[in-house]
């Protein structure tokens, strides 16, 4: 087949997946199933006597650049054990759908879908399509009615979950408050003027006692017929606006005047802004009835995936899987035990391998030197991530606590609920902003022209001579070329290295009409004088100015430490069992053992080129490699299931994102991957 006729096969596993698996996106353990179809081949294995063959699973690990990297080694065995959990799982999860009755034409509805969308309306092109890729159109019916089962099936199961209550509704909204607060606003009015002379007058009049509004009205380019007013006037007074309704740099310093007042001239985006804020207001949070509606839909989609999860889990349990093919047979055996749960290796290598972190790691070092790092840092934080998710019920069964949802929603909740009453300190705040000062710079800008010129003395001549008047005239008077580079800050690439340093790096700026002039500075054969204007020196903000930006990103890492240290606390009393070493020992072993022997020659026989031996696994971690989000401590970017709440206004059930537990509901790593969760 052509390379067009490939492209298009790999269009109809795409589109089967948008049209028939939306609903296993939002669902644990279920996206990313399907990303091939049956093969008919060798027998590997069976799973409640279901045939898996060997084709099926290595078209599961060709379909996925991960596990497609290497079949050798510890990473070679590891990326086996995700294959064949996948399958398994997909083959348990198919069988468990099979009550659900499928339709021919529904089948044929979505079969008609994915041919029109990828311009299959020939039957020939659309056999050939099959064909290339190892399928039958009656196989592939066949695994599209299997998925349309499923999604029922998940759709059934959620249906069927439980209403969250009032009393889980309300432990929610109190241990997630920063979720349910409203933005910092302001009351006030603004004047904006294109010209820094006008708007400094009219600020010494502001000062002097003059009417702001009616300097607005009579000056002001923006909102000056409701007197600058920031927003709509509303009995009488501005409508509050937050920062956003401002550009940066005016935000900034409206929002850092708590105690109202008024700004100096700030400019931005070549005009310029006073401000006078007439009422700060904080951000307060939401009462209860407010927020019930958002909370309640959350709550809803976490028992929803709990069902699942629960379904998924008991599917497991009663398996039966024999191998028939011994180059498919994989090992897993127990990793850890807590709370009278069994947590299998499959779930620490499915969380490695769903690691981003870990796929940048595989591009950078070959996967015996990957295996070595992956063994010593990335399992063992793995691991301890699903101790503590596997134990999450358990304890919020000890305490009483009214949690809800999957394992890992309750370990989120299980570090809020630690973390409920901690604060943020002037002094907590002070340590960050000093340690975090350069973050809060304002780079240098000005207005830049530059003049260039053939011959260095030209250039030194007008630069000495030029005292103000028409910049462009004047340079091109005197032989040189202008360029108008016009708004620029430091850092933006705007100018190269050379010019950046001459306008907001030298000292020897020279005073010329409304700007200064840099000193000349050669340019490849050219010889350049540039006249910069409303040169602005970089600042650091004071902290008050950033202060409301800071203290959300402050608490969030206490509140992350705090509930990550109250999670492990409350999981070492359950005396866990982590055979993580014994495992990866044992591992390392069958491994060996599996390699191939080398051969010895046979005396006076010439010698035979041998394999180069394989590099030693690094007996610890190197510093510097990528980190794996195990503590249950905050709320993790990629993993969890997501459904119907909105983002903008949605609590998270924990801390930081950086420090998630990896939970087994992590989907097998596939072609596709669940999409991240949308926070209710």
């Amino acid at each position: 087949m052509n390379r067009k006729k490939v492209t298009n096969v790999m269009l109809i596993v795409l589109a089967l997946l948008l049209v028939v698996g939306m609903a296993y996106q939002f669902t644990p353990n279920i996206a990313g199933l399907f990303s091939g179809n049956k093969t008919t081949g060798t027998p590997a294995l069976t799973v409640n006597g279901k045939t898996i063959t060997a084709e099926e699973l290595d078209q599961a690990r060709r379909g996925n650049q991960v596990l497609s990297s290497t079949d050798t080694g510890v990473l070679g065995d590891d990326f086996k054990t995700v294959v064949v959990a996948s399958q398994i799982q997909q083959a348990l999860v198919t069988a468990a759908a099979q009550d659900i009755k499928v339709s021919r034409n529904d089948v044929n509805a979505e079969v008609t879908k994915v041919r029109e969308a990828n311009n299959f309306k020939d039957n020939k092109a659309w056999t050939d399509a099959l064909q290339s890729a190892g399928l039958t159109d009656a196989g592939y019916r066949e695994s599209v009615g299997e998925q349309l089962a499923v999604q029922r099936k998940v759709e059934e199961i959620k249906k069927a979950a439980p209403v969250p209550t009032d009393a889980e509704a309300k432990l929610y909204y109190d241990l997630n408050p920063e979720a349910f607060q409203s933005d910092a606003r302001i009351q006030g009015r603004q004047i904006v003027v294109a010209d820094k002379a006008k708007a400094a007058a009219l600020l010494a009049q502001v000062k002097g006692g003059a009417d702001f509004a009616a300097l607005a009205s009579a000056n002001s380019t923006e909102n000056k017929d409701r007197g600058g007013a920031l927003g709509p006037i509303e009995n009488g007074v501005p409508r509050p606006v937050a920062l956003v309704a401002l550009p940066a740099e005016v935000g900034a310093a409206a929002f850092a005047l708590t105690n109202g007042g008024l700004t100096d001239v700030v400019t931005s985006g070549g005009k310029f802004y006073i401000v006078k804020v007439e009422k700060f207001l904080p951000p307060a949070p939401k009462p209860f009835d407010e927020a019930k509606t958002d909370i309640m839909a959350a709550l809803k989609t976490q028992k929803e995936n709990a069902a699942l999860e629960s379904w998924l889990d008991g599917l497991q349990k009663d398996a039966k899987i024999v191998y028939t093919d011994p180059n498919w047979k994989t090992e897993n055996p127990t990793v850890a035990t807590v709370a009278g749960k069994d947590i299998p290796y499959s779930d620490v290598v499915e969380g490695v391998v769903s690691n981003q972190q870990f796929s940048s790691l595989l591009q950078q070092v070959p996967p015996e030197q990957a295996a070595g790092l992956v063994n010593g840092i990335l399992k063992p934080q793995v691991t301890q991530g699903l101790i503590q998710t596997y134990a999450a019920p358990a304890i919020a069964e000890k305490l009483k606590l009214d949690l809800t949802g999957t394992r890992q929603n309750i370990a989120q909740g299980l570090a809020a609920y630690g973390a409920r009453d901690v604060k943020v300190s002037d002094a907590d705040l002070q340590a960050y902003y000093d340690q975090n000062k350069k973050q809060f710079e304002i780079p240098a800008s000005a207005t830049v022209s530059e003049a260039s010129f053939r011959d260095r003395n030209q250039a030194l001549a007008f630069r000495a001579d030029w005292k103000g008047g028409d910049f462009t005239a004047a340079a091109g008077k005197a032989g040189g070329t202008v360029s108008e580079r016009g708004s620029v800050t430091a850092g933006d690439s705007k100018l190269s290295p050379e010019l950046e340093a001459a306008v907001f790096g030298a000292k020897t700026l020279k005073d010329a009409g409304e700007g200064s002039l840099s000193d000349v500075v050669k340019v490849g054969d050219r010889f350049s004088v540039l006249y910069a204007t409303d040169l602005k020196q970089a600042v650091t903000q004071p902290l008050s100015a950033v202060r409301a930006q800071i203290e959300p990103q402050v608490l969030a890492t206490k509140k992350g430490e705090a509930g990550q240290a109250f999670v492990t606390k409350e999981v070492a009393t359950l005396k866990p069992t982590d055979n993580l070493e014994k495992v990866l020992a044992a591992q390392a072993k069958r491994v060996a053992a599996a390699e191939p022997k080398p051969t010895t020659p046979a005396p006076g026989a010439p010698a035979t080129p041998g394999t180069p031996a394989t590099p030693a696994t690094p007996d610890s971690a190197a510093p510097g490699t990528p980190d794996s989000a195990a503590p249950a401590g905050a709320a993790p970017t990629d993993t969890a299931p997501t459904d119907t709440a909105p983002t903008d206004t949605a609590p998270t059930d924990a801390a930081p994102a950086d420090t998630a537990p990896i939970d087994s509901t992590t989907p097998p790593a596939t072609d596709t991957t669940p999409a991240t969760p949308a926070s209710p």
